[in-house]
């Protein structure tokens, strides 16, 4: 079946967040994030070179269109595509504050590069941490960039938009983390196996608002503590650095 321009035309304007919200769907491509993700979500699109689909007879799959490397790369948004292309419905989204009492969660506040956003669930997924809370103006998940950044994290792990101070002002007793220059130091502080743990936007940390409600304030050192260096860490990274303590804290227990 040849590809249609009308199809092609569609395809690109998944890019878009409105036409994403419209259909409740988003676009994921290259053979190892779909296959990761066939499993997870319903796919009602999917077009693929006579390579994948030779691989991959044995799955249950509608919608399917065999497209030369020339058409796949007409459709894909990426600038070297990667055999298949699907769309997939958008899972309903179901809030559970109350996983925050007995697991380790993260919260973003204002975080807007989809690619920090995608390795950010990447690393959720690597560190077992299943849920994330967003704030209304985070970058969205389905954006294109988000989710090939998670290399199939999205699968795993759940992401809810909410108002962050409604969702910590409700919680009671509960260890609500974040990182700071006047923390303190998070190699020589406690950290517990369960709660929240914000970081922030990119370039204005975490907000003011949410900022009052954190009971733990933590610091990232930099090595050796009297050099010169730069000003802060890239969110994703600040994030790794953050579960990675977490995790060994929680191993050494």
């Amino acid at each position: 079946m040849t590809l249609s321009k009308n199809r092609i035309k569609y395809i690109h304007s998944l890019e878009l967040k409105k036409n994403r919200k419209a259909d409740n769907v988003f676009l994921a491509e290259g053979p190892k994030l779909v296959g990761d993700l066939l499993g997870h979500f319903s796919c009602c699109l999917l077009i693929a070179t006579s390579e994948w689909l030779s691989h991959n007879r044995h799955l249950p799959l509608e919608d399917v269109t065999e497209v030369s490397e020339e058409e796949l790369s007409r459709a894909s948004l990426l600038k070297t595509p990667q055999q298949v292309l699907a769309v997939f419905r958008q899972p309903e989204e179901i809030i559970d504050f109350s996983v925050i009492n007995h697991s380790l969660c993260l919260a973003l506040d204002d975080v807007q590069d989809p690619g920090n956003l995608g390795t950010i669930i990447r690393l959720a997924d690597w560190f077992g941490i299943e849920h994330i809370f967003c704030s209304p103006n985070t970058v969205d998940v389905y954006n294109p960039k988000s989710v090939q950044a998670t290399m199939g994290g999205i699968a795993r792990v759940k992401l809810h938009y909410t108002s962050l101070p409604e969702l910590i002002g409700s919680l009671t007793d509960i260890p609500v983390y974040g990182t700071f220059l006047d923390g303190e130091n998070i190699y020589g502080h406690p950290l517990s196996k369960n709660g929240l743990i914000v970081m922030g936007n990119e370039g204005n940390g975490i907000g003011e608002e949410v900022k009052q409600l954190i009971n733990h304030k933590l610091y990232i050192p930099n090595y050796p503590a009297d050099r010169e260096t730069s000003e802060s860490l890239n969110v994703a990274i600040a994030t790794a650095v953050v579960c990675a303590e977490f995790r060994r804290q929680a191993a050494s227990l």
